[in-house]
């Protein structure tokens, strides 16, 4: 029987709530793409510093501010719990008006805006990229610079009913695009109503699509920063996603019935989601010995989307040696470990993932399997802005009708008309 762990929805949030790009300008520190080494932080760890947190994470930090503060007793830690629904904001106005925290809990997608209005200090070379999932580092890295460090991570697996699926002739998980189709359709003729849940537009849809996307080939912006939406992968990817739609395996309307019930009774086969939704699938009822979680499928690749929440420290902080000092200190795997123990926050560092309390739950295991292989979008000042136009395209393909080859031609155009911020 396979282990299961509770799951907090705080990663839900981190993931969901995104940062609206800006042209404002800034005076907190240098921009993106100024020529510069990484900062050498030096002097005392010593004195205050101020943390900013959010939702779980901000109710619960205390623990790891106070086990930093046993170790570092010249340092005083203050942690701040920000609600998610203001953090943006907030956050915003405290860079403008240079009365900062030292560090701050930031969400993936607010990366770009901050650094590009100069809100964030460069990440210092005693930092390793090599120990994070390279897919969560790529998110604090804005136009080549870093200006944090990952601090827990979420990515999305396919959920499946294992019943549904050996009825369809599936006693193992599907590998590729064909296969999931088929087993999709397997399980409609097994019963479900529908085979593979997609969501058909609306706010957050690109999280699904994008890693079709990914598993073609494509990439969101080349090496020179310029959009590459219309490419042939993208083409090749909705077309994909909207056979889902046009063959009824997927409802053209999401349900008011939430996802894990209808997955719970069987209605829905399959779908695609995070960690979260190991506990909530629970809490339906499904059966654990009827259901299990599965890596991509593979076409190029088996790429899947890597979100989560990042540390930086701030331009204007009164005391960067201390400031890093923290960030460091809960970038170790031990503490990593201790704060899944806490939260159920994912580690960002790949050495976390070998602590007992990970490692031996095999569905987490494949999380962490799948973050081998996961991409988060650029880090760019108005990516918040062309996330919507993709979410929009996404339902003018699903529900309106459009051809896959115009959507991707008109998600290009509208990509380019809001630019990168950069």
């Amino acid at each position: 029987m396979k282990t299961r762990t509770l799951v907090s929805g705080a990663l839900v949030a981190a993931v969901m709530l995104a940062a609206c790009g800006r042209d404002d300008g800034g005076d907190g520190g240098d921009a993106p793409g100024d020529a510069a080494p990484a900062p050498e932080v030096t002097g005392p760890v010593e004195g205050e510093i101020s943390v900013w947190a959010m939702g779980t994470e901000g109710e619960h930090l205390d623990v790891l501010a106070d086990e930093f503060m046993a170790e570092h007793p010249e340092v005083t830690v203050s942690v701040t719990a920000v609600p998610w629904d203001a953090a943006h904001d907030r956050i915003v106005n405290a860079i403008a008006g240079g009365q900062v925290p030292d560090v701050s809990q930031i969400g993936t997608t607010w990366m770009g805006e901050f650094a590009a209005i100069g809100g964030l200090e460069r990440t210092p070379d005693s930092i390793d990229p090599g120990q994070f999932f390279e897919g969560a580092w790529d998110t604090t890295v804005v136009d080549g610079v870093s200006y944090g460090v990952p601090w827990y991570v979420e990515t999305r697996l396919l959920y499946y009913r294992t019943d549904l699926a050996e009825e369809a002739g599936f006693t193992e998980p599907p590998t590729s695009w064909d296969e999931l189709k088929q087993m999709a359709e397997g399980m409609t003729d097994a019963g479900a109503q529908y085979g593979l849940n997609l969501q058909p537009g609306g706010a957050g849809a690109w999280q699904m699509f994008m890693p079709f996307f990914w598993q073609q080939g494509g990439e969101i912006v080349d090496d020179s920063g310029a959009f590459t939406l219309d490419s042939p992968a993208c083409v090749d990817a909705m077309t994909y996603y909207n056979s889902y739609f046009e063959e009824e395996l997927t409802p053209r309307q999401e349900s008011d019935v939430p996802i894990e019930s209808q997955f719970a009774d069987g209605e829905v086969g399959a779908f695609i989601s995070g960690p979260w939704m190991v506990g909530i699938v629970d809490e339906a009822g499904a059966d654990p010995d009827a259901w299990t979680v599965a890596h991509q499928p593979v076409e190029q690749s088996g790429t899947s989307f890597v979100g989560g929440a990042n540390l930086g420290v701030f331009s204007d902080s009164d005391n960067k040696p201390a400031a890093w000092a923290f960030v460091e200190y809960v970038s170790q795997p031990e503490v990593q470990a201790t704060w899944y123990e806490t939260v159920n926050a994912l580690p960002a560092v790949q050495a976390a993932w070998d602590d007992p309390a990970l490692s031996g739950d095999e569905l987490l295991t494949a999380f962490g399997d799948q973050l081998e292989d996961a991409k988060a979008p650029p880090a760019i000042p108005n990516w918040e802005q062309v996330a919507s136009a993709i979410d929009s395209q996404i339902e003018q393909v699903a529900v309106g009708g459009v051809a896959p080859e115009d959507s991707c031609a008109a998600m290009q155009q509208e990509a380019e008309a809001i630019g990168t911020g950069l």
